[in-house]
């Protein structure tokens, strides 16, 4: 499948902004995990994006730790073909609407375990559409991120499945996406100062020049498209976006050895001109196989690959697109993909991320090849 999510990751742009407004990223539903916390990254009720505190996290770890049952033994085996029936979804939502104030289980709401979807299968004789992958018992870590026992991935959730799946149409029409926007005027005058840093000959140290930066910016604004703001969907596409950009800026240190900033492949220490690379996160899969009949497909690839693009700053605070990339921007951008499955494992907003894809691809195949019909789902 082809189907790309474009995250624009400006370089020294959006990155060194600790404060992004959000239109609205309060949470509804039947699971809230992590709140307006996730990946490591938290939405206060202002809409104000930032990292949380030690006491937030703390916070966020026991409520976990109280309200997560752990998995039955039967769930908490590994296994490589965890199936999960989307009419056996559907039976357990209707059942805890009407029996439980619609507080589902955490089996269903943790999809079983499920932490890849890698084959779709079509029971037309039981009207029924069978998701199913790699899979076993979950945990709390440290982090509060919910992982699988052994693989440390984050397994999939319900609430985003549902997400991609109504989403399908507006996903092929424009697109699912993210970006951190500055405002004009934040952009003239972050041209501004790196213009003077280049006239001082400056060294490219961002973490010293970091809050300079994040006054000259000043708030942005951040914009989706194709999917609901106030959902744990959104949430994760901004956490990933934003911890993209400080891993490329050294902002924040690598959890992943091998992995170097962009700042340490650039072999220079000082600015040559306002060119500057941006990075977004695309689907990275293979081609898609199916069986004869069209009962039984298979999802191959790594699921995520990084991609850059060089765009430099306008008189004027616009950034424009050259449609070239550049050697270290584009080294980064192949490290990141390379690293990728390793950094999933320790940073989970990354294997969140994945997962969301993962659904989305699954939705597209539905949607484009008819298999709800096939079923005969209604």
């Amino acid at each position: 499948m082809s189907r790309r999510f474009r995250f624009s990751v400006r370089m020294l742009l959006s990155v060194t902004a600790a404060v992004a407004v959000v239109g609205s990223l309060a949470y509804a539903g039947h699971l809230n995990v992590g709140g307006n916390r996730v990946g490591g990254v938290s939405i206060d009720a202002e809409g104000v994006v930032r990292e949380p505190s030690e006491d937030a996290r703390g916070l966020l770890l026991e409520h976990y730790r109280k309200s997560i049952q752990n998995p039955s033994p039967d769930l908490a085996m590994p296994t490589d073909l965890r199936m999960i029936s989307l009419k056996g979804l559907e039976a357990a939502i209707a059942d805890a609407r009407q029996n439980n104030l619609g507080q589902l289980p955490d089996e269903v709401r943790f999809l079983a375990g499920l932490q890849r979807i890698e084959y779709v299968f079509v029971y037309p004789d039981r009207n029924d559409i069978v998701l199913a992958g790699p899979g076993e018992g979950w945990k709390i870590r440290d982090d509060a991120t919910v992982v699988g026992i052994t693989t440390d991935r984050p397994v999939m959730l319900l609430d985003d499945l549902i997400v991609a799946l109504r989403q399908v149409e507006a996903a092929r029409q424009v697109g699912i996406s993210v970006s951190i926007d500055p405002t004009q005027e934040g952009m003239q005058r972050l041209n501004e100062y790196l213009a003077e840093q280049r006239r001082r000959k400056s060294p490219v140290v961002p973490a010293l020049w970091e809050p300079a930066m994040k006054e000259a910016f000043g708030p942005q604004q951040v914009r989706f498209t194709g999917v609901p703001t106030n959902s744990h969907f959104a949430r994760v596409l901004l956490a990933a976006d934003y911890r993209m950009k400080r891993l490329g800026m050294k902002l924040d240190p690598s959890p992943v050895k091998g992995l170097p900033s962009y700042i340490d492949l650039l072999n220079r220490t000082r600015l040559a001109n306002n060119a500057t690379p941006r990075w977004w996160l695309a689907c990275n899969y293979d081609s898609v196989l199916k069986s004869e009949d069209g009962l039984a497909w298979q999802i191959r690839g790594q699921g995520v690959k990084a991609e850059t693009e060089e765009s430099f700053l306008t008189k004027d605070g616009q950034v424009a697109g050259t449609g070239k990339t550049s050697g270290p921007a584009k080294d980064w951008a192949d490290a990141m993909t390379t690293h990728y499955d390793e950094l999933s494992r320790v940073d989970g907003v990354f294997g969140e991320l994945r997962n969301l894809m993962d659904m989305c691809v699954v939705a597209a195949l539905i949607e484009k090849h008819g298999l709800l019909a096939k079923a005969g789902c209604s």
